[in-house]
């Protein structure tokens, strides 16, 4: 009997930013399974980079953690400079890293408003604009991590809402700019999902939560697998005629 598996993403080197936890960790271990190289990205948690990097090697894959704030330029280019080091190149980009704070508008401030659009919008098109510098000819793929309160911002959240609404701008504006380049770029837009993020913020179990689940034709919130099978499928060949898409990853609730 052949033990010969065939992997979606074998030879490809893939870089997650925000990868120590949640989705992002989710990402990164289902983009490995794949046989993709993969560089788990963190700001602080080096704990957490280093339990999905054992993961991921355990499992028999090959992965790297590599610290950088990318709301930061020179951190962003250390990062592509140590993936460079490591792998050569890179085909696919999973823009993760991100932060979210609500307010009403009355609590909006200036801190509240640049802390938010430093790394969700600013730091995704800078690291986008050096990792495209180590695509290859053949291109590859850049995936967004955004939200549903993109296209459906909610209350109280008018600056994060904002900061999801411009990265599906951006996703769509960079998907005709790099399409002549063969690099295709999607949004992938999660529901609520029970993360470590989601928890100490007290959603899991809260009344808002229930609600959710009650307005949700599935009857539950995601999980971080639900999210990184999608990621999987944008960053394979199977979605090669995919590109300056929106992908609600909700349970029908949008």
């Amino acid at each position: 009997m052949s033990t010969n598996i065939t992997h979606k993403l074998t030879n490809k080197v893939a870089v997650v930013t925000g990868a120590s936890k949640g989705i992002g960790a989710a990402i990164a271990v289902s983009l490995a399974a794949e046989g993709a190289a993969v560089v788990v990205n963190y700001s602080s948690s080096k704990a957490g980079a280093d339990k999905v990097v054992a993961a991921i090697t355990k499992a028999g894959g090959k992965a790297i953690a590599v610290q950088a704030d990318v709301s930061k330029t020179a951190d962003i280019q250390k990062l592509f400079a140590e993936t460079k080091k490591a792998f050569g190149h890179v085909d696919i980009l999973v823009n993760n890293a991100g932060v979210y704070e609500f307010a009403p508008l009355e609590g909006v401030t200036a801190e509240h408003f640049h802390k938010q659009f430093n790394l969700n919008v600013l730091g995704l098109l800078l690291t986008t604009q050096e990792a495209v510098k180590l695509f290859p000819a053949t291109g590859g793929s850049i995936v967004n991590i955004s939200s549903v309160v993109g296209p459906h911002p909610v209350a109280n959240a008018s600056v994060y809402s904002a900061t999801k609404g411009a990265v599906d701008s951006i996703t769509k504006s960079l998907a005709k700019e790099l399409g002549p380049k063969k690099i295709r770029v999607n949004s992938l837009n999660p529901g609520m999902i029970d993360t470590e993020g989601a928890q100490s913020a007290g959603f899991i179990g809260s009344d808002f939560h229930k609600q959710l689940e009650a307005s949700t034709p599935l009857g539950r919130i995601g999980n971080p697998d639900d999210t990184a099978k999608v990621a999987v499928f944008l960053a394979s060949a199977d979605s090669g005629w995919v590109t300056g898409e929106t992908i609600l990853v909700s349970g029908g609730m949008y």
